[in-house]
């Protein structure tokens, strides 16, 4: 990804302009809602190290293999709930698409997070569609979901 790209959480921003400065530690996340565009945008670039980094320390995983974080794309914000600058604590409801096993699935949380030190943590989620609904098995020949115009095998496929 080049940093002109738009930022793979659909800001409408390029992704210098948006989550990369987040994810690289030049800049924080002023509110729950950008905290969780971030995530998201760092789950599709694979850092786990950011993913780690904002995870609160009562919910934070030992490890995150980036080898197993499957094929991200399409993140849509539901709404959000507090989560301001002057809050501590922030909701952002959030429908996401990702492929995995040549189908796309819909992964659809309410996140919970928290500021300490005047930095956002997320804590933790709740899944509202569980298990994810396959909306569609993605043919090879099809153009690819994650909007690069690409037929899906020269893309996103295996």
């Amino acid at each position: 990804m080049t940093l002109d790209n738009p930022c793979p959480c659909n800001s409408g921003l390029s992704y210098s302009a948006c989550c990369k400065p987040l994810i690289s530690g030049n800049k924080s996340a002023v509110t729950a809602e950008a905290l969780m565009r971030s995530r998201y945008t760092a789950y599709v670039v694979k850092d786990v190290n950011y993913l780690l980094g904002t995870w609160h320390s009562s919910t934070k995983p030992a490890t995150i293999a980036s080898a197993k974080i499957p094929g991200w794309y399409g993140l849509h914000i539901v709404r959000t709930e507090a989560g301001g600058g002057s809050d501590d604590h922030g909701v952002v409801e959030f429908k996401a698409k990702v492929i995995s096993r040549k189908k796309i699935w819909t992964l659809h949380e309410v996140s919970r997070f928290k500021k300490e030190n005047d930095k956002w943590f997320y804590v933790d989620g709740d899944l509202l569609e569980s298990p994810p609904a396959v909306s569609d098995k993605i043919g090879r020949n099809v153009r690819c979901p994650c909007g690069s115009g690409k037929k899906y095998k020269k893309c996103c496929g295996p």
